[in-house]
């Protein structure tokens, strides 16, 4: 790919909450011709989610937030129903992240999850690579109520969802996240409920 890339320069849009760049390069199409192409990319670091699962109960932990973004778009929208998530910090692994972030977001205690993708969500536009996992939660692996950390303002609920509702919640659009779709979609083809 490195041959058909050259005078690649970036240019910082903003740096507030992520990093936000103009980047301008020349590429050589199949054809042999060479265009001068500008792109903006944002860069917000990678991140973690998780599908928890009760194969006893037939149930998925899922999470309900407000998401800026989703209400910009479609204000209809603007609670989104999510697989738990967060982004990597601090160096750590997506393993670390996800434990870390379950505990804080929905109150459940994990030991350990088990990665089964790896997929960019949104390749023309972002650099995140998102680390998707699933784990087995029971009862008594629920610590506190989760709801996240107020010192990242956030106000999330918790929600206990039998395995048939959430996958009807993907067809009539009350879920459309992507990561929870895979996720979703990941269980129901294993049949892991």
């Amino acid at each position: 790919m490195d041959e058909n890339l050259k005078n690649i320069k970036h240019t910082i849009l903003s740096k507030a909450w992520a990093k936000l760049d103009r980047i301008d390069y020349d590429f050589q199409f199949a054809n042999g011709e060479w265009k001068s192409v500008t792109r903006e990319c944002y860069n917000r670091g990678d991140g973690a989610a998780i599908l928890l699962y009760n194969s006893e109960k037939g149930t998925v932990i899922l999470t309900k937030q407000f998401r800026m973004p989703i209400y910009e778009n479609d204000k209809s929208e603007g609670m989104s129903i999510e697989a738990c998530a967060g982004a990597i910090d601090n160096n750590d692994d997506p393993l670390e992240t996800i434990i870390r972030e379950t505990e804080e977001e929905v109150g459940y205690k994990l030991n350990d999850a088990k990665q089964v993708l790896t997929a960019y969500t949104s390749p023309g536009a972002l650099t995140e690579k998102m680390y998707l996992f699933i784990a087995q939660y029971t009862d008594e692996m629920k610590v506190n109520n989760g709801g996240g950390l107020e010192s990242e303002n956030d106000e999330i609920e918790v929600l206990e969802i039998p395995f048939p509702k959430a996958i009807a919640m993907i067809e009539s659009e009350n879920i459309i996240d992507a990561k929870t779709i895979m996720l979703l979609q990941y269980a129901q083809i294993n049949k892991l409920l």
